[in-house]
C-alpha cells in the first residue's frame, strides 16, 4: 500500500508556472506507474499526465502537451508536474495517483487503472 501527498498548488496569474509534487510513502515507489489528474469545478476528473515506473515513458493529454512536464525521482519517492504557460482553463484540483499493476514502460490514462490517490491540491489561474 502507498500513501500519496500532493503539494505545490496555489494561485497564479495566466502565463505563470507552478510545480506540483507528490510524495509517496513506502519503499516500493519504483513499482508504481504514476499519474496526474485534475478535476475542474463541476466537471469529472480528467487525465493530465502519466509516467512509467522507470520514468522512461510519459504521456500527456493534448491540452497540456508542450506546457506540462511530468517527472519522477524514485530515490526521493516523488513525482512532479511542472506546469508552464498556465491559463484559466487549467484551474482545478490536481490529484496524483499510483498504479500498482503497471508494466515497466506502461502509462495509464484511465482513472480506473489507478489504485491509490492523494487528497488533491488546488490550482487556480487568474486571467
Amino acid at each position: 500500500q502507498v500513501q500519496l501527498v500532493e503539494s505545490g498548488g496555489g494561485l497564479v496569474q495566466a502565463g505563470g508556472s507552478l510545480r506540483l509534487s507528490c510524495a509517496a510513502s513506502g519503499r516500493t515507489f519504483s513499482r508504481y506507474g504514476m499519474g496526474w489528474f485534475r478535476q475542474p469545478p463541476g466537471k469529472e476528473r480528467q487525465f493530465v499526465a502519466a509516467i512509467s515506473r522507470s520514468g522512461g515513458r510519459s504521456d500527456y493529454t493534448d491540452s497540456v502537451k508542450g506546457r506540462f512536464t511530468i517527472s519522477r525521482d524514485n530515490a526521493k519517492n516523488t513525482v512532479y508536474l511542472q506546469m508552464n504557460s498556465l491559463n484559466p482553463e487549467d484551474t482545478a484540483v490536481y490529484y496524483c495517483a499510483a498504479d500498482s499493476d503497471s508494466g515497466s514502460y506502461y502509462t495509464a490514462r484511465s482513472r480506473y487503472e489507478y489504485d491509490y490517490w492523494g487528497q488533491g491540491t488546488q490550482v487556480t489561474v487568474s486571467s
